[in-house]
């Protein structure tokens, strides 16, 4: 009986292995493999280099530039994101809050839209000269506060920023929202009778509390913005102006695809899966702790 039950699990894992396999791993070696060679992607013979290209990309100045875009985006957006939704998931948790079914709605609603939605949305708010922003300051007589939202290389990535922020901010408030729920509400009155308040029972019993969550999701969060950023710069800038806003994802795509230096650009996707594994690896231990219980 074991032994069929053992068969039966194994017919059932095996699809999905072998798809794993297919598109996730078999790519994967194939990235790494592809970054020693020296070849155009279309045609061609395929030159082996060796570590040429990872050479190369120490003095690539673009690619420096967009190794720190994606650092910036990520310190920013994920503090800003983290700290924002853990604030209002605490405020939408009271009970004596009024409308927290619509207020729910309103900040979910564009977790839900389409990223290219979402940079098509924040395109038309930051035009310079039809845009919500400098459109709004216009008509208060704040005309000269108007930017050049995506023009301007000194303000763009805190342009493609706000828009990641206005797109994740709503899913993660949800998330918290629902492990404070399940926080018993003896936990907060015997907090309230020993004296803390609002602050010190957040930080004293709430975030301990909801610790494990916060820890996963902002694992997820960190690695998923390294997507998000490269679709919305794709699509609200394609990295310009001269390249002040290219991202690591956009950076590699153009040199894979459009340069047509396609091991250089697999050089690049080693780079940011190492990047991307060693943060998880780095979060996952500077986040660890015991886990507290109720």
């Amino acid at each position: 009986m074991h032994r069929g039950r053992g068969r039966f699990i194994l017919f059932s894992l095996l699809p999905a292995f072998v798809l794993y396999v297919v598109f996730m791993v078999v790519p994967t070696i194939d990235v790494f493999r592809m970054s020693l060679f020296q070849w155009t992607g279309f045609g061609g013979s395929q030159t082996f280099i060796g570590f040429d290209n990872f050479t190369a990309l120490l003095g690539d100045m673009q690619f420096v530039r967009s190794f720190q875009n994606t650092i910036l985006l990520l310190v920013i957006v994920t503090i800003v994101t983290m700290a924002g939704a853990l604030g209002i998931a605490a405020i939408m948790v009271n009970p004596r809050i009024r409308a927290r079914n619509f207020y729910r709605f309103v900040l979910y609603l564009p977790s839900v839209l389409s990223i290219v939605v979402v940079a098509a949305i924040f395109s038309a708010v930051y035009d310079q000269k039809n845009g919500l922003i400098n459109g709004s300051l216009s008509t208060v007589g704040l005309e000269n506060l108007a930017q050049v939202w995506l023009g301007d290389e000194k303000i763009i990535m805190y342009s493609i920023a706000l828009a990641m922020l206005w797109q994740s901010l709503g899913y993660y408030v949800l998330l918290y929202m629902g492990g404070m729920s399940s926080i018993p509400a003896d936990v907060y009155e015997a907090a309230a009778l020993d004296g803390a308040g609002a602050f010190r029972r957040f930080f004293d019993v709430t975030l301990p509390l909801v610790w494990g969550t916060l820890r996963t999701t902002l694992t997820f969060f960190i690695i998923s913005s390294v997507n998000l950023a490269f679709v919305l710069v794709r699509a609200m800038t394609d990295g310009g102006p001269n390249g002040s806003s290219d991202v690591l994802l956009n950076y590699m795509y153009k040199q894979a695809y459009t340069n047509s230096s396609y091991g250089y650009g697999m050089a690049i996707g080693v780079v940011i899966f190492l990047f991307s594994f060693a943060l998880a690896l780095i979060i996952n231990r500077s986040t660890k702790r015991e886990v507290q219980q109720f």
